[in-house]
């Protein structure tokens, strides 16, 4: 089983679908192959082995790997770059899918009926990810797959697996101060109470038509308010950020209190361009509302820094490596995520990785020149395959 998980953890790793039946031509002939000196393996298992052998583990038996790859990347302080609002880490939260079909499916999927009369299978997962505002690095947490639920009529959701992932997972990471950001969805009370319950803090995006209640105790109120001038290029915006304390998120007695904050981007010609608001548990003041709502507006960074580069930067994340008959995509999935993992820490720790990040430019330069090196050369170790890509042979 070992070599199966390396096996397919060295597909992901190395950003290249068809990677292990690659490898496995390279053996013909010769004595030894990347995926030996590289990856640790024996012997290497062919695609349809190790999709068989997969297929049923449960993909929180990788968990403690994110764990480890976050006490890795906390082990010199690098960290502390992710780090705001006195020693706070944001863990951005947000659900993405990741397969559809018409005809595949297994007990796993969800399902929609479109209005076509026909019936599309798929996969979700919500992601969990440290974010940080003036850094274009994120740091992927274990996944929660939605999945139908026993005893659920209706299907998953995402707020479910929210909640499932913060009582699996909140505990463990609460040493980073985590600050959970995300959408609308999210900041409604039974979200912010299981937040809290996790040991964390939450800056939460909220909108106007779905928080009526609190909206209500806005009205009529003249509003702490700090403006800023801003230079956009040629020309000048003020940024306008508003906000009142200790306010019922929703109707009943039992209602959680948050605070509210605003920001506003306005003209010249006094009109308003950009209108963004969150909710918080955290205190606000005009000291650090500035801070704040920059926290809060980097939950966008999952998408762009996160899902993005997972499905269209090298990592092919909506690919159906395998779908399976129990588990295989998502621990197919769970093994990306973990490539994803350990490439940001190697970005930051890894200095001859560096150096052939930086010579190589790009992420996809740097990937292709991964590929091409191992079809026509056998590393001894990492640290002369890094050598080679800076120094070609």
């Amino acid at each position: 089983m070992r070599d199966i998980g390396l096996a397919a953890f060295s597909l992901f790793f190395m950003q290249d679908p068809s990677f292990l039946a690659h490898q496995k031509r390279l053996q013909k002939g010769r004595r030894t192959s990347n995926c030996q000196t590289l990856f640790g393996m024996k012997k290497i298992p062919t695609p349809n082995h190790i999709r068989k052998h997969l297929d049923g583990i449960s993909p929180s038996h990788f968990d403690d790997m994110f764990a480890q790859a976050v006490k890795t990347f906390a082990a010199e302080d690098n960290l502390e770059s992710f780090r705001l609002l006195g020693g706070h880490t944001l863990i951005a939260l947000d659900g993405t899918e990741y397969f559809s079909s018409y005809k595949v499916h297994c007990d796993n999927c969800s399902h929609r009926n479109l209005k076509n009369k026909k019936t599309q299978y798929f996969h979700t997962f919500l992601s969990a990810t440290i974010v940080s505002p003036g850094n274009r690095h994120v740091l992927p947490l274990p996944p929660e797959f939605m999945v139908p639920q026993d005893g659920h009529n209706k299907q998953d959701s995402e707020p479910m697996a929210a909640k499932r992932w913060l009582e699996k997972h909140g505990s463990q990471y609460v040493d980073l101060k985590p600050i959970y950001l995300g959408d609308d969805l999210y900041s409604k009370h039974p979200m912010c109470t299981a937040i809290r319950a996790a040991g964390g803090n939450f800056i939460l995006t909220c909108k106007p038509d779905s928080h009526k209640t609190l909206f209500e105790y806005l009205q009529g109120v003249d509003l702490p308010e700090y403006i800023r001038t801003v230079r956009e290029g040629k020309k000048t915006v003020f940024h306008r950020y508003t906000w009142r304390c200790d306010i019922p998120i929703r109707d009943g007695g039992d209602a959680a209190k948050v605070n509210f904050m605003q920001l506003e981007i306005i003209n010249e010609k006094d009109e308003v361009t950009y209108r963004t608001s969150f909710v918080t548990d955290l205190p606000v003041n005009q000291e650090n509302v500035v801070e704040m709502v920059s926290c809060g507006r980097t939950r966008w960074k999952i998408e762009n820094e996160s899902f993005n580069v997972l499905k269209n930067n090298g990592y092919n994340l909506e690919h159906n490596f395998g779908h399976g008959q129990e588990t295989l995509a998502a621990v197919l999935v769970v093994l990306n995520l973990l490539a994803f993992a350990f490439h940001s820490v190697c970005d930051f720790l890894e200095e001859a990785w560096k150096l052939a990040r930086e010579v190589l430019n790009t992420r996809r330069a740097f990937f292709e020149q991964f590929r091409v090196a191992t079809f026509y050369f056998i590393f001894p170790t990492w640290e002369k395959f890094m050598h080679a890509l800076v120094h070609p042979p």
